[in-house]
């Protein structure tokens, strides 16, 4: 067990059976099909307890672009959260890597916390709102009524935008901008356990699977993601960016989609099928996989 400050768990809420590889990996065509996890994760602490991303609502909007990308087995945040003892009611602040529509979608679920999320971001896909229709495209990810929800935080004083690199915006907590990558202002969250000698990364969408960073059959070439609006190139920088933040041990860049992690990291099964992977654990936390 890590002597770690903050706790981290990978927590599944849906899965893609069927999503394309050319989704995940930059350039893969017709290699076949990949089963896509969907979910957030959970930062515990001694005395608070964070999300990074809340997912999106399985209803309206939500469900139906869900649908599109055809993500089933949905479970509502009480039910995730439950499964490592918590309730959304506990969670202070969430930290949002970008505001694709399965890691901003859940908004009115967390009552109590703070959202923090890049200026940028948020700015971007408002004006993206306003295009033509020509460019639809922009919008594949994107539901509409999430910008409504995150402007609504704003008025109830719960919105917090950051621009650019922010150094313990939390205690422990670094988030770092990766403009004009995946989306306009995506970020990637470092926890700095041990005080900095025990780094983890939360990639958002900056990495879905293995070989972003490891590369096709370990080659050790970054692969970008496939879905994004920004720079190939950027994506590459910001690789290498998280592969020296963490000594270039690529198992502490964390993702959501990936379907791999519990061949990495403790895990098991919720009730509805659903990975609970376990990370890490502070000193005194009990695991919620043993």
């Amino acid at each position: 067990m890590s002597n770690a400050d903050y706790s981290i768990w990978v927590l599944e809420y849906a899965h893609a059976p069927e999503y394309a590889v050319s989704g995940v990996l930059y350039g893969a065509h017709n290699e076949g099909i990949v089963n896509l996890p969907y979910g957030y994760i959970v930062l515990k602490s001694s005395d608070r307890a964070l999300m990074v991303d809340v997912g999106y609502n399985y209803s309206q909007n939500g469900k139906a672009m869900a649908d599109m990308f055809g993500v089933i087995n949905w479970q509502s945040p009480a039910t995730v959260l439950g499964e490592i003892g918590l309730t959304p009611d506990d969670i202070t602040d969430v930290l949002v890597t970008h505001a694709h529509f399965d890691h901003l979608g859940n908004i009115e679920d967390f009552p109590n916390a703070t959202f923090h999320i890049q200026q940028r971001e948020f700015s971007q896909w408002l004006w993206v709102l306003t295009l033509p229709p020509q460019f639809r495209w922009l919008q594949k990810a994107l539901n509409p009524d999430d910008m409504v929800a995150t402007a609504t935080l704003a008025a109830e004083g719960r919105l917090r935008l950051v621009d650019g690199d922010v150094d313990d915006v939390l205690p422990g907590i670094d988030l770092h901008a990766a403009f004009d990558t995946h989306t306009f202002g995506s970020q990637f969250i470092t926890v700095k356990n041990q005080s900095g000698k025990d780094p983890w990364i939360m990639a958002g969408d900056l990495r879905y699977v293995k070989e972003n960073v490891t590369g096709i059959g370990d080659d050790g070439a970054y692969v970008p993601v496939g879905l994004a609006s920004g720079s190939q190139l950027g994506l590459l920088e910001t690789t290498e960016r998280m592969m020296q933040i963490v000594g270039y041990e690529e198992r502490r860049i964390v993702p959501v989609h990936e379907d791999r992690l519990p061949q990495f990291f403790p895990s098991r099964l919720s009730a509805a099928g659903c990975q609970i992977v376990e990370i890490t654990l502070a000193p005194g936390e009990t695991s919620r996989v043993g």
